[in-house]
């Protein structure tokens, strides 16, 4: 079946695709995306692999002579389905593993471009029976909101039985060849120890001390990075250069572009977010497309549901998965200000986050035009962006006759951070010859 996503349950017809959202306006993805040619691109999982392991003893293809100038796929093109397997059961790089992990999931992928735009259609098969459209929510415990629900790998749900809720989610990395090693390392180059859920993760009070991570970009934790933004080989969290020098880096091209459509945050209001890496995962320039859902003076949510267009101002855990009925807040269509005398009861759910399409502002509302359908068990993820933002300070500039190295990245089951399945680099050329050649339309 086709679930479809309601953004007015009273009065209101369901809309497929997105709550409330209107395509009208938006640039039109091919009409026959039959004759455009399918790439399946096997995504694997990665588990604990970084950049420092990369040149550790743990990986056998570090004592290869020269192995600093080769690509990964020299090695292990061809091996995802075995390498995934052997990570995902435990051992070096998987201290906890998850029961039913996939070891690989195959990534359609089309490509198609104009004048104008680039077009971009990806399917892939979820392992659960119901698309997750969910994520962590604010519970009223009779006295207080608290947090409920967190990713797989999170030790409250594997050490402490607490349930785990995540929004399914689909990323590309992209880079023009600005970016070292980036097409022979992909994604490696930027994920690191010291990171969430990696190996040695950094303190917490350690990042809010940092001079540039903490007091100067009010960071508590440590997030994707590119090795050539810090000062040693090893390319250490807190080993950082200066603001300066990480500008100059910036204004030369030397970050990659990030960019995710996620089925809670996202796809709800038809975008996805922009973001990029450089010192830190960051969003672009501008305002993005979804807030944290808290108050912290009041320690209440902002927002909740409008009862009066949804027939309801709150969810229980047994309906956040019911896909009849929204999902998400959205600010500008079914949120009203949260009413701390609504009476509440023990159970009540409130979303975490709220979205907004009329919110979001400058480069960080570039993708305006990314859809998704969820049917018998399988995504389809539609996804329209300009060759050319605007903004190449944030992106990278698509040009017809140019090849680009991706990076893709799936988020499935309840999961966040490094328990994703990811490719292996990979070109997409427009115009030009890649593993991934972009079909021309009118």
């Amino acid at each position: 079946m086709i679930r479809t996503f309601r953004g007015f349950a009273a009065g209101g017809a369901a809309l497929v695709l997105m709550a409330g959202f209107s395509a009208a306006g938006l640039a039109a993805s091919p009409s026959d995306w039959s004759k455009v040619p399918t790439t399946t691109v096997k995504l694997f999982y990665p588990g604990q692999s970084s950049y420092q392991w990369l040149t550790s003893p743990g990986h056998p293809g570090a004592a290869i002579k020269g192995f600093e100038n080769l690509a990964c796929v020299t090695c292990h093109k061809g091996k995802e389905e075995a390498m995934g397997k052997a990570i995902v059961s435990g051992g070096e790089l998987e201290p906890h593993p998850i029961d039913g992990k996939q070891a690989v999931i195959d990534l359609k992928v089309q490509t198609a471009y104009d004048s104008e735009n680039a077009y971009f259609r990806f399917q892939w098969k979820t392992r659960n029976a119901f698309p997750g459209t969910a994520h962590p929510h604010w519970r009223f415990d009779g006295k207080e909101w608290k947090q409920i629900g967190w990713p797989r790998l999170h030790k409250k749900v594997w050490g402490e039985n607490q349930p785990a809720i995540y929004e399914d989610r689909l990323s590309m990395m992209v880079d023009d060849g600005s970016v070292d090693n980036y097409a022979k390392q992909g994604c490696w180059l930027s994920c690191h120890t010291s990171m969430r859920d990696m190996p040695d993760v950094a303190k917490g009070e350690d990042v809010k001390a940092h001079p540039l991570l903490g007091k100067g970009l009010n960071k508590k934790d440590v997030r994707k990075y590119l090795p050539s933004t810090r000062t040693d080989d090893d390319a250490s969290w807190d080993k950082t250069k200066t603001a300066e020098e990480i500008a100059d880096i910036k204004a030369s091209g030397g970050f990659v572009d990030l960019m995710q459509w996620r089925a809670h945050r996202s796809q709800p209001i038809g975008m996805a977010d922009d973001g990029y890496v450089l010192e830190y995962r960051l969003t672009d320039a501008g305002k993005n497309i979804f807030s944290k859902n808290w108050d912290k003076k009041k320690k209440q949510p902002k927002y909740m549901f409008d009862e009066k267009k949804v027939g309801f101002k709150s969810r229980t855990m047994d309906q956040i998965r019911d896909t009849s009925q929204p999902s998400s807040i959205i600010a500008e269509e079914n949120a009203v200000a949260f009413d701390p005398n609504a009476g509440w009861k023990e159970g009540d759910m409130i979303p975490e986050y709220y979205v907004s399409r009329a919110m979001a502002k400058g480069s960080a509302a570039d993708n305006s035009n990314a859809k998704g359908t969820w049917e018998n068990g399988i995504w389809t993820v539609v996804w329209v962006r300009k060759l050319d933002t605007g903004n190449p300070q944030d992106d990278k500039i698509l040009k017809e006759g140019k090849a680009y190295t991706f990076g893709f990245a799936v988020h499935d089951d309840n999961i966040t951070t490094r328990g994703h399945h990811v490719s292996f680099p990979m070109s997409v050329g427009f115009g030009a010859k890649a593993d991934i050649e972009a079909t021309k339309v009118n």
